[in-house]
């Protein structure tokens, strides 16, 4: 037994705001996990110190199914993303513990390595076609293997995806939401440009992908997929909001471009449908909003029934707690797709010393016990709480419209 007898969060803001869990067991081991929910941050940090924290003192370290079963069925009001990111932080603290007392990386605990490296993609993005292929251009000397394209839509003012940043993008950049504008005739006449402009200057041993974040109907989307398959994309991401699955048999019915979605699910409830009907390709459920390594692996293996693979989300909202997470994920499973890899900053990788690498457009989680990540709390501590929302958008009639 290795008995739990601390645990903590730890709210930093080095450019952006991250909670992190760390549990302490008898012997002096610790474990940290990612418990961050951009945009509500504190809520979590609340259900944790709390709700959660209480229960985990005392308990063995090594129980980690027990410890996610107890604290999912024993909450009574389950899922959603601020009880499963909390859930999560526990779930990847323990496998760090279990890692570290096994000498080994957490990768080796899941069955070893299935590949080499872990395939990543990096955001290319300009406010013209120009711009975007000229950062993705860099993406390529970078030795990146795939490429997500967003590019600026001409007559709307601002564009989600495209940053003043080219390498380091946070959309959660203001005190209260800012209010965007979208017109989706605008935007589904511009897209297909984009992409045979890329076809063109990057030629097509490079892998495409695009992101429509949630803002299509189904019809729209099933019309964009189709005039997007002449250059054979990777996939099209979110192209419609999966809150009603169905909408995706639609989307299907008309268009072979891949379909990829989930970053924004919780659970296998909310992708059950769409991988047993085999109406995704690539399904993007995170380590940290879906219940951490324990749960994300049942949804795998459920795709891995049905011919989906895998295509984490790996925004900057991510700390790199959850990114070691992800790899030593993606490392070991079989229907693995491709990880999203957007880099932190000098600032945040400073306080969240890790051991995974980059080389030749893949990552690596490395070799360290556990997950192979670590938290400098002095220097986390130099860097408050600072609240920071995610914009809104609003057509051009000014009515809501999906973000």
């Amino acid at each position: 037994m290795s008995k739990i007898i601390a645990a903590k969060t730890i709210v930093t803001c080095p450019g952006r705001n991250f909670v992190t869990l760390k549990i302490v067991t008898e012997d002096g081991t610790y474990g940290i996990g990612d418990a961050t929910l951009n945009g509500r941050e504190l809520a979590v940090e609340a259900y944790l110190t709390e709700h959660v924290i209480p229960c985990l003192i005392g308990r063995d370290a090594h129980q980690i199914e027990d410890v996610w079963q107890f604290l999912y069925r024993g909450a009574y009001w389950r899922r959603g993303p601020v009880t499963m990111s909390a859930l999560a932080a526990v779930d990847m603290a323990l496998w760090d513990i279990k890692g570290k007392v096994a000498g080994l990386p957490v990768y080796q605990l899941l069955g070893g390595a299935c590949r080499t490296g872990v395939m990543v993609y990096g955001h290319a993005n300009g406010e013209t076609i120009d711009e975007t292929l000229a950062n993705a251009a860099d993406y390529v000397e970078q030795g990146y293997k795939a490429i997500r394209l967003q590019s600026g839509v001409p007559g709307l003012k601002g564009t989600y995806g495209v940053s003043k940043d080219r390498f380091f993008y946070e959309p959660a950049d203001s005190d209260l939401p800012k209010e965007t504008l979208w017109s989706t005739e605008k935007y589904l006449r511009s897209a297909p440009d984009l992409f045979r402009a890329a076809r063109e200057r990057l030629g097509w041993d490079i892998h495409l992908l695009h992101d429509v974040h949630h803002r299509l109907t189904p019809i729209e989307a099933a019309r964009l997929g189709k005039d997007l398959e002449p250059y054979r994309l990777f996939w099209m991401e979110d192209a419609t909001p999966a809150e009603n699955q169905d909408g995706f048999r639609l989307v299907r019915q008309h268009t072979t471009t891949p379909l990829a979605v989930g970053e924004v699910f919780n659970s296998i409830h909310d992708c059950k449908t769409l991988i047993q009907e085999q109406l995704i390709d690539y399904i993007r459920a995170t380590v940290v909003h879906a219940g951490g390594i324990s749960h994300l692996r049942r949804i795998a293996s459920l795709a891995d029934l049905h011919h989906v693979r895998t295509g984490c989300h790996g925004a900057t909202d991510l700390s790199p707690v959850s990114m070691a997470a992800a790899l030593h994920f993606d490392l070991s499973i079989p229907n693995f797709g491709i990880q999203e890899y957007m880099r932190h900053t000098a600032e945040t990788d400073a306080v969240f010393p890790h051991a995974y690498s980059f080389a030749d457009g893949m990552l690596h989680p490395g070799e360290a016990p556990g997950l192979g990540v670590d938290i400098d709390e002095d220097l986390a501590a130099t860097y408050p709480y600072r609240r920071a929302y995610l914009p809104v958008a609003r057509r051009e009639d000014g009515s809501m419209h999906d973000w």
